[in-house]
């Protein structure tokens, strides 16, 4: 501050993670895009949480605290989905855990409470967004007020936050009071009243989300309803007869121009050179050499939380801004030539998914992929094969791999199937990740995904054009444990495929339920919220390790909870010498009664056993003895 001549800042920005100044961290963009308007702003960076004193290192800023938990929810950064401790922490320096406290932003909310009773308080960043209204809290087993209540903050800026931050910091240099900032879109606030709240549609009570199940589940399907920037509504969620809490209309997407401007601000890069002591921080590894071509996701999967958090409306880059980039990583000094990914939430989406949506939105009940392709889709993948082809040419680059996700079915959709040819010439480096994520129906449409046999359509058009190019490549499938709607008999299903398929994945995603998606919403009611049917929840510890054992069947560690999953299935006719057959039988019983099973299956008649074996057996062991004496 002094080397700026500066007095004061306008905003202190309290983070739960290392500062990165690199666009893809949130809070690099949302103090450069600050920067950039003229306001001045200082960075707290992982303070101690249990000293009032470590956010005071700026004094009290002119307008506002800003507050995030970081790139990550802190719960979903600390704990496993089995609710165990993680070792490391990929946004710390030197992966060091325990830098920040659970529950982030209402521990960092009110520490700053404590020293600043006046100060205006305003969260962002994933943690916020998808706890801004009443939610379900996995680690607690619980139904938690909205994060801007238990933080004691003013506003949350929720979404993907530009636009609203910068309306936020005018209407504060302004000298509006912070309670009167009530009506900036892609924000959530708390009201003594409705009076001066127009066009809300009212939720549930906190009370009646916490007593029924059922309201919970409406109250969340309504809050999905209302995530599209055009035809959301304003929402307001009863605490008490003097306490709500509205969420505005989500913020209209950016932009091509808007994206450039904020991809174009003069990021470093890199990480702090404080941290160099402690070996950098791990986290800028895995985006240091890629590139952020778009964001929104119109793939409505039920067990991702994008649709709240960035929305369906996909917004992209132009060419000039992506390659600027580009010509830049080329000269960093551990750049060896190969750009990592270009890509968003999901890589092959470049463009909205039909013409209306930045008129009208997108539509309130219906998927623009699920449970098939819509008719209105607009499946074209050229601008995207004409921006990869361009960042091949730049000068430096040797190789262009998409690693941030391809959705097969949309692929599929373009007739032209340019992007298929182009993917597997250039943009594969011996493995291409997809997810189909199960096989079992039921499940996939509870996932919002296609159907199995469209994962099936896609596998052999990749595998014909890597023959026909001469290539040797692999699909690498995501698979998913313990789904609600999964049972036993789906995941010996899903078992059987990985079977025929000679695949054992050597991790599985055992579902985790994260704030604020439709998956989690039917973990916690055992309701489809979209039509509010019941759902089988798998939630016993043991089920859902059997369920993992079951994909990977081939570990022999994990041989005894597959057995037993296949009992309690009634699939012991996988338990054999046959080539279907998932596991070998232990022995005995188990090795008699499958050894049985197979020669009843081959026709071979089986041999009578008579109670004379076991005295024959003894009388040639005694007369063996006998003649090693002689």
């Amino acid at each position: 501050m002094e080397e700026r001549g500066w007095d004061q800042v306008d905003f202190v920005y309290v983070i739960g993670d290392a500062y990165v100044d690199h666009p893809s961290f949130g809070h690099a963009v949302i103090s450069r895009v600050l920067e950039s308007k003229g306001y001045r702003v200082g960075i707290i960076s992982q303070p101690d949480w249990r000293d009032p004193d470590s956010v005071s290192i700026f004094g009290e800023p002119r307008l506002a605290f800003l507050v995030s938990a970081g790139n990550m929810d802190s719960m979903v950064n600390h704990y496993s989905v089995s609710r165990k401790r993680r070792k490391s922490d990929a946004y710390t320096p030197g992966g060091v855990m325990g830098k920040r406290p659970d529950r982030a932003c209402t521990v960092y909310g009110n520490l700053i409470r404590q020293t600043y009773k006046k100060t205006p308080v305003i969260l962002g960043g994933i943690e916020a967004s998808l706890r801004r209204l009443a939610h379900y809290d996995y680690w607690s087993d619980h139904i938690r007020r909205s994060v801007l209540l238990d933080s004691g903050a003013d506003i949350i800026s929720y979404g993907m936050g530009e636009r609203s931050i910068v309306e936020i910091a005018e209407a504060l240099d302004a000298g509006l009071p912070v309670e009167q900032i009530t009506y900036i879109d892609g924000t959530a606030v708390k009201v003594k009243s409705l009076d001066d709240v127009y066009d809300a549609e009212l939720l549930p009570s906190f009370d009646e989300l916490r007593r029924e199940k059922k309201k919970y589940a409406e109250s969340f399907y309504t809050q999905y309803l209302n995530t599209d920037a055009f035809n959301g509504k304003r929402l307001a969620e009863p605490y008490s007869d003097h306490l709500y809490v509205v969420q505005n209309p989500p913020a209209k997407p950016l932009t091509q121009t808007e994206m450039d401007d904020i991809y174009g601000l003069p990021y470093t890069r890199t990480y702090h050179p404080s941290y160099e002591a402690a070996g950098g921080v791990p986290a800028i590894a895995e985006i240091r050499f890629s590139l952020t071509s778009s964001r929104g996701c119109f793939g409505g999967c039920s067990f991702c939380a994008l649709t709240f958090h960035q929305g369906r409306i996909v917004q992209v880059r132009s060419h000039d801004s992506l390659l600027k980039e580009a010509e830049k990583i080329t000269h960093e000094k551990d750049f060896k030539g190969y750009v990592h990914d270009v890509g968003g939430p999901t890589a092959n989406f470049r463009h909205p998914s039909c013409r209306k949506q930045l008129e009208h939105g997108v539509c309130r009940n219906r998927q623009c992929l699920f449970p098939e392709p819509c008719r209105n889709l607009d499946a074209d993948h050229s601008d995207y094969v004409s921006l990869l082809k361009k960042l091949r040419a730049v000068p430096g680059v040797k190789k262009v791999f998409i690693r941030s996700g391809i959705r097969f079915d949309y692929l599929l959709a373009d007739k032209k199937q340019d992007f298929l040819r182009e993917l597997c010439e250039y943009h594969v480096s011996g493995q291409l990740k997809v997810a189909p994520e199960h096989v079992s129906a039921p499940v996939l449409a509870l996932m919002g995904k296609p159907e199995h046999k469209v994962y099936e359509t896609f596998c052999r058009r990749f595998s014909r054009m890597n023959e026909r190019l001469k290539k040797e490549q692999y699909l690498v499938p995501y698979l998913m444990s313990s789904h609600p709607g999964s049972g036993l008999k789906e995941a010996v299903e899903l078992a059987e495929y990985c079977r025929d398929l000679g695949y054992m994945p050597e991790q599985v995603q055992d579902f985790y339920p994260t704030p604020s998606t439709l998956s989690t919403c039917m973990y916690y009611t055992g309701l489809d919220p979209r039509t509010m049917k019941p759902v089988y929840v798998p939630k016993d510890p043991h089920e859902k390790a059997m369920q993992r054992a079951l994909i990977q069947y081939r570990n022999p560690k994990l041989c005894d909870l597959v057995l037993e999953a296949l009992r309690k299935a009634g699939r012991m006719d996988l338990v054999g010498y046959g080539p279907k057959c998932l596991i070998r039988p232990r022995g005995g019983a188990q090795n008699r009664e499958a050894k049985n099973r197979e020669a009843q299956n081959r026709g071979i008649p089986q041999k009578k056993r008579t109670n004379t074996g076991a005295s024959s057996l003894k009388k040639k062991r005694t007369i063996r003895n006998i003649h090693k004496k002689k």
